[in-house]
């Protein structure tokens, strides 16, 4: 005998021979009565579960964040207490790729934070971008499906990519994020992360206020070009995993600083009036000047997880996760994500996802919810499984209510698009680049635009132009130069 542990059953039971199955002597066949066999084979048929059908690759880490200011004139929250210090776990991510894409490919990169408060778990759902490429929750299974491969070819479809775009002009000032250098960062440490939603914090005097979340690296900003990437997936897949896990693993803990954006409830109004488009318009920025960033704290990556299945591939965030003090907003986007969200949890992970471990909140739960699939840890009060009732049962706490929204309007299906404007942004961010900014924007468009037919392309064109005429004419050189080049080359594949 050792001092090792001993082998069981996942019911508990030891297992005396690891090496053999059991069979009707040593050349006879196996027997459906060795359980140890069909448990090993039944687990190893269930060891991955279902990937994300959107943010499918990721790299995670735990950390800390520490709030150095006092916001608390804006919300009640305990997680910003001016000193509180929170455990959290960050998982960063790209959109479209699947499991076994390349780190280093040219997406939007998904930012998602869960800070495990005293109150329960708050979760930050966002991106390394401010703005998202559609406004409407209506539209984002669409603006999916243009992502992923296309049903006939099983290839991924520029065709169906900038189709989409050139029909929804509210796409561009993502599009133009994502095309620029800031679309390839090097590593999930040299990007900032963004709320990018409009969120509320409310205060214990009832005050409700509109937020927006910004978190600014310190590593400093870092991205390849596109034949850079090139170079780099030609070496290693797994560039952010590398750089990620290394990089804590070594003792270097990357760090951001923590940013609100702040906007009294009932100016939301005068704000639309004054720019004419929503601030609750999620292809939109506010604008700093006059809503400049207000310093909260810092966010710390110092701890790597032990297990990445169980810690960082069935962490499961959800913007639904809120704590007293943080609120929602009227963000068409983010009330679609309020459902979707814990609904994909669900369906991958299972009905009780909250209860693994890497998701569990480290304050008490207490609830009602019951039975389903694998309800791990659910000990309640047999007596108490309904409420309300008279055996002891948890019970709702009055003090937590949050303000109420001031929601009025007729129930419709409106079309903001037709009377927003989708290009002063776009040429804001346009006329900041310098002339190689410009220059490597133009180029990958241009590549990404490769087997294309002509009549998308045109569309798009004028909405480059709308943008800035320097923008179009950039591109259309662009793609001049870049059919000299293909001259020849058979790009047909990427037309499906």
């Amino acid at each position: 005998m050792t001092d090792r542990p001993r082998l069981t059953t996942s019911a508990g039971a030891p297992v005396a021979d690891n090496q053999n199955a059991k069979t009707v002597g040593p050349r006879g066949p196996v027997l459906l009565e060795d359980y140890q066999l069909i448990e090993k084979l039944a687990h190893q048929n269930r060891e991955r579960i279902p990937e994300r059908v959107v943010h499918a690759k990721g790299w995670g880490a735990y950390g800390t964040l520490r709030v150095t200011e006092d916001i608390t004139k804006y919300s009640r929250a305990a997680v910003f207490k001016p000193g509180a210090e929170t455990k959290m776990l960050a998982r960063f991510s790209t959109v479209a790729g699947e499991q076994g894409a390349a780190d280093a490919e040219r997406d939007v990169r998904g930012f998602a934070l869960k800070f495990y408060t005293e109150e329960g778990n708050w979760d930050l759902v966002g991106n390394n971008t401010p703005v998202f490429f559609v406004a409407d929750p209506y539209k984002f299974p669409d603006f999916i499906h243009t992502q992923k491969r296309h049903p006939r070819t099983n290839l991924r479809s520029a065709t169906a990519m900038w189709d989409f775009w050139s029909l929804c002009p509210e796409s561009l000032h993502q599009v133009t994020i994502l095309m620029s250098d800031r679309g390839l960062p090097q590593t999930p440490m040299h990007m900032n992360g963004y709320g990018s939603h409009t969120f509320s914090l409310w205060n214990d005097a009832g005050e409700r206020f509109w937020v927006k979340f910004h978190f600014k690296t310190r590593q400093g900003h870092k991205h390849f070009t596109n034949d850079e990437a090139v170079q780099v997936i030609g070496k290693s897949r797994e560039t952010y995993q590398e750089a990620l896990f290394g990089t804590i693993a070594n003792g270097h803990f990357p760090k951001w600083d923590m940013y609100i954006q702040v906007m009294p409830e009932m100016e939301a109004i005068e704000f639309e009036k004054k720019t004419g488009w929503s601030a609750f318009d999620l292809t939109k920025v506010w604008p700093h000047g006059d809503y400049p960033l207000i310093k909260v704290g810092e966010m710390e990556l110092n701890r790597n997880a032990e297990n990445y299945f169980a810690e960082i591939e069935q962490s499961a965030f959800n913007p639904s996760n809120v704590v007293p003090g943080i609120g929602f907003s009227p963000d068409k986007m983010l009330q679609g994500r309020l459902f979707s969200y814990p609904d994909a949890h669900r369906y991958r992970i299972g009905t009780h996802y909250d209860a693994l471990e890497v998701n569990k909140p480290k304050c008490p739960v207490h609830h009602y919810h019951r039975d389903g699939e694998m309800p791990m840890g659910l000990r309640t009060n047999p007596d108490a499984y309904y409420e309300p009732n008279s055996f002891g049962g948890p019970v709702e706490d009055p003090s937590v209510k949050e303000p109420p929204h001031r929601y009025e309007g007729e129930v419709g299906r409106y079309d903001f698009r037709s009377e927003a404007d989708h290009y002063s942004q776009p040429r804001a961010l346009f006329q900041m680049f310098d002339e190689g900014q410009k220059s490597r924007l133009f180029s990958n468009i241009a590549t990404a635009m490769t087997g294309v037919p002509q009549e998308i392309v045109d569309r798009q064109l004028e909405h480059f132009d709308k943008v800035d005429q320097a923008y179009g004419d950039g591109v259309r050189e662009a793609l001049r130069h870049a059919k000299t080049e293909n001259a020849g080359v058979d790009t047909s594949h990427a037309a499906e």
